[in-house]
C-alpha cells in the first residue's frame, strides 16, 4: 500500500496527525475548508485541561500522554508552548482535586483575605478573595494558538506534508482515490461527513484583551464559566459553553465575560481587542478514535469529537491514529 494519506481538517487534531504521520514517512496532505486563524482551534484559549469531553478514562490517558509532549515542546521557543501555573477555583463548597491532577503534583490553594501580604505562600490566592471558596493549583502546558498552529504547519511542511485550503467535501469518499488512507479530523464537520448525528456544537466565546500582569491562569467551571489565560502578546478572557451553532460573537456575552473576569481579577475593565467564537466539537458517545472502512473500501481513521479538550488530547490521539495507520498500511 502506498503511504499517501489525506487528512480532513486543519485544526489542532488534523495538524498534529499530519506532523506525526509526515515525520514517520507518510506523504500527508491536509484538506480543509478553513485553515489557520479561521479554524475553531484558533479561537481556543488552549490551556492544557481535560474539559467537556468523554469518556473520562480515555480522555485522561490521552491528556497525560499529550502533557509529556507539550512539556518537551515548552523547551522549544518557536513552539509557542510554555508551562504555567493553573489555579482551578470553586465559588461554593470545597473543590475536590481530581486524581489525574494529584498525579501532576496539584496542591490545595490557601483561600485568604490576606492575600495581598508580601508573605503570602506559593499556593495562596491571588484574585479577589471574596469570589471563591476553594481551589487547587498545578503546573500545566499553555499553548498560544496564535503561535502554535503555525508551528505545527511549519513542522508539517518541513517533513514534506502539505496543506490545501478552501476544500469542502460532501462525504469522505470524495477524497481523491490517489490517497489510499483517509484520516478524519473534521471536528463538527463529522456531523455531515460521516455522518454522525451524535455531534453537538458547544459554543464557546472568548474575549481578547491586552496583555495583563498575570503570572498564572485562572479557571472556574462553576456558573458562570470564567477563565483568564495570559498569552505572549495578549490575554484571553472567557467564556461560554452553550449548545449552539452560532459563530457570531454576542455583544452581551462579551460584556458579561469582561465584567466577571475583571471582578475576579480585581482590575478595571480592560479594552476589548476582539471577541471570537469557536464551536467545541462534542460527541455524545465520546471521542472517536478508531479505524473503519469507507463505502469505497478504503481505510479511514476517525479522530474527532474532542469537545473542549482538542489541544489537551491532541498528541495522545495522534499516537493512536499512527498505530491504526501502521496496521492499515501493513495489512494492505
Amino acid at each position: 500500500m502506498n503511504k499517501r494519506v489525506a487528512i480532513v481538517g486543519a485544526g489542532v487534531s488534523g495538524l498534529t496527525c499530519a506532523v506525526v504521520l509526515a515525520e514517520r514517512g507518510y506523504r500527508a496532505t491536509i484538506f480543509a475548508e478553513e485553515t489557520g486563524a479561521r479554524t475553531t482551534s484558533a479561537a481556543a484559549a488552549a490551556i492544557w485541561y481535560p474539559y467537556d469531553a468523554e469518556p473520562a478514562d480515555k480522555v485522561i490517558a490521552w491528556a497525560l500522554e499529550s502533557y509529556e509532549v507539550f512539556r518537551e515542546l515548552s523547551r522549544e521557543l518557536r513552539s509557542g508552548v510554555s508551562m504555567i501555573q493553573l489555579r482551578t477555583l470553586s465559588r461554593a463548597g470545597e473543590i475536590e482535586i481530581p486524581s489525574w491532577a494529584n498525579s501532576l503534583g496539584a496542591r490545595p490553594l490557601v483561600m485568604s483575605s490576606e492575600d495581598a501580604s508580601p508573605a503570602r505562600t506559593e499556593t495562596s490566592l491571588i484574585v479577589n478573595p471574596i469570589a471563591f471558596t476553594s481551589g487547587f493549583v498545578l503546573e500545566v502546558p499553555l499553548i498560544d494558538s496564535t503561535i502554535y498552529l503555525d508551528y505545527l504547519a511549519q513542522r508539517c511542511a518541513e517533513a514534506g506534508g502539505q496543506i490545501s485550503g478552501k476544500v469542502r467535501f460532501a462525504k469522505l469518499e470524495d477524497v481523491d482515490r490517489q490517497f489510499s488512507l483517509v484520516i478524519n479530523c473534521s471536528g463538527m464537520g463529522a456531523r455531515s461527513l460521516v455522518p454522525d448525528p451524535g455531534m453537538e456544537a458547544h459554543r464557546g466565546q472568548v474575549v481578547i484583551v491586552p496583555k495583563l500582569n498575570l503570572t498564572c491562569a485562572i479557571v472556574s467551571d462553576d456558573p458562570p464559566l470564567m477563565y483568564a489565560i495570559p498569552r505572549t502578546n495578549d490575554c484571553v478572557f472567557g467564556g461560554t459553553n452553550e449548545l449552539s451553532d452560532n459563530r457570531a460573537p454576542d455583544p452581551s456575552a462579551t460584556s458579561r465575560i469582561i465584567a466577571e473576569c475583571s471582578r475576579v481579577l480585581n482590575i478595571d475593565e480592560p479594552k476589548v481587542i476582539a471577541a471570537r467564537v469557536g464551536l467545541r466539537p462534542f460527541r455524545k458517545s465520546g471521542i472517536r478514535v478508531e479505524s473503519d472502512l469507507l463505502a469505497d473500501r478504503r481505510p479511514v481513521i476517525h479522530n474527532y469529537g474532542h469537545g473542549g479538550a482538542g489541544f489537551t488530547v491532541s498528541w495522545g490521539c495522534a499516537a493512536k491514529v499512527l498505530a491504526y495507520a501502521e496496521v492499515a498500511t501493513n495489512d494492505a
